[in-house]
């Protein structure tokens, strides 16, 4: 009986890939179309700066091909390479090459012409050389360190002190981790969609978000069990596990953002800005460790999950240095909202006292403190 219900299935489907055949291959898109001009769309996605030299990635994002006519810099026409193609079909890419003798520390306006007339405007705010060397590798792990490993490492200590705590004061605690990462989340997907403005269209940069997102949090989901569900050390070591990963995966999307923004010159890393991060992201490793206070976790757990939250920043850093996308960005910033998401629910598992509830003086004011220090920190890195 099942065997015969399978045409019917399959029914709406032919007749799909048929009208689409009709569609396509007998004209009548023209028709239709009638006089109106092609909608097209451009988006840059890379520039890359070497001495005398201009390059540009593109994607084409738009429903038709694209042919790039003429290249503009500075209000001059300019000669230029562009590769696989001239003309670059949807969903495909190329490469600009411009033979132009940009000025370091200088703003250049670059204007893309199509053949049908429209014009993409793409601006380089503060002009600086593309990071390639090993040099510039160890400059962006020395900056991974200083913003995302050591103050999380630094974070950590503050285990001895959650230990002596009362039951009130260390609820306190576990509550102002939750409004650290709640804070965390707001922040990343606020930049999530800041990023998403960026891709092209055909990609849909808000439901990337949304399934980054929401991908990440189901995975965690079911990543988690039972586990974390239970108030025994065993739990409260795989919510622990949870923060740090959460926390590593926000603070791959952070590292992204820091190191596309200074390779580009948008970013001058200054003493004070370093300090801010460390202070700001010291919080982090408070988070990881107020799940466990309550235990003795060895120091080789204490230091891997402290590895599981900062190095993230590192290769963040690298990746956004050296070969991020829009669109990856995008990704790698909806991906740690999923996880905190599902860190923050897991948290708020353990506030609960029979009969009394989740929110108490303690918890109620814990998650606002926790997301008035991230305030005030975050002040310092804007």
């Amino acid at each position: 009986m099942s065997d015969r219900r399978w045409p019917w299935g399959l029914l709406p489907l032919a007749l799909l890939i048929g009208l689409a055949v009709v569609v396509t291959q007998t004209g009548l898109l023209e028709r239709l179309r009638g006089g109106f001009p092609p909608v097209e769309e451009l988006t840059v996605t890379r520039t890359i700066l070497s001495p005398d030299q201009i390059e540009l990635h593109v994607v084409n994002g738009g429903p038709e091909p694209v042919t790039v006519a003429q290249v503009v810099v500075d209000e001059a026409f300019w000669s230029f390479t562009i590769t696989p193609s001239q003309t670059v079909p949807r969903f495909g890419r190329a490469t600009i090459t411009i033979p132009y003798p940009w000025v370091e520390y200088e703003a250049h306006a670059i204007s893309l012409l199509t053949s049908s007339g429209l014009t993409f405007e793409h601006e380089i705010p503060l002009a600086v050389a593309t990071p390639t060397s090993a040099g510039s590798l160890g400059t962006f792990t020395l900056i991974g360190l200083y913003v995302g490993v050591l103050p999380v490492a630094i974070g950590l200590m503050f285990l001895p002190l959650l230990r002596r705590l009362s039951r009130d004061w260390f609820e306190f605690m576990l509550a102002l981790t939750a409004g650290l990462l709640i804070f965390l989340g707001v922040d990343a997907l606020h930049e999530a969609l800041e990023e998403a403005r960026e891709v092209a269209s055909a990609f849909q940069g808000t439901m990337l978000v949304l399934l980054g997102a929401l991908g990440s949090w189901l995975l965690l989901q079911l990543a988690a069990g039972k586990r974390s569900r239970t108030n025994d050390a065993a739990g409260r070591a795989s919510i622990a596990w949870l923060v740090a990963l959460g926390i590593g995966l926000h603070n791959l999307g952070e590292g992204l953002a820091i190191g596309s923004a200074y390779a580009v010159g948008e970013a001058a890393l200054g003493a004070f800005l370093i300090i801010g991060f460390m202070i700001h992201n010291t919080t982090e490793g408070l988070a990881i460790v107020a799940p466990v206070a309550q235990d003795k976790p060895a120091i080789r757990t204490l230091a891997a999950m402290g590895a599981l939250a900062g190095v993230p920043t590192i290769f963040g850093v690298w990746i956004g240095g050296t070969a991020v996308s829009p669109a990856l960005a995008t990704l790698f910033l909806a991906v740690g909202v999923g996880a905190i998401a599902q860190v923050v629910m897991a948290l708020f598992r353990m506030f609960g006292r029979e009969g009394q509830g989740v929110w108490r003086p303690s918890t109620a004011g814990g998650v606002l403190a926790g997301l008035v220090v991230m305030y005030v920190t975050g002040l310092l890195v804007s």
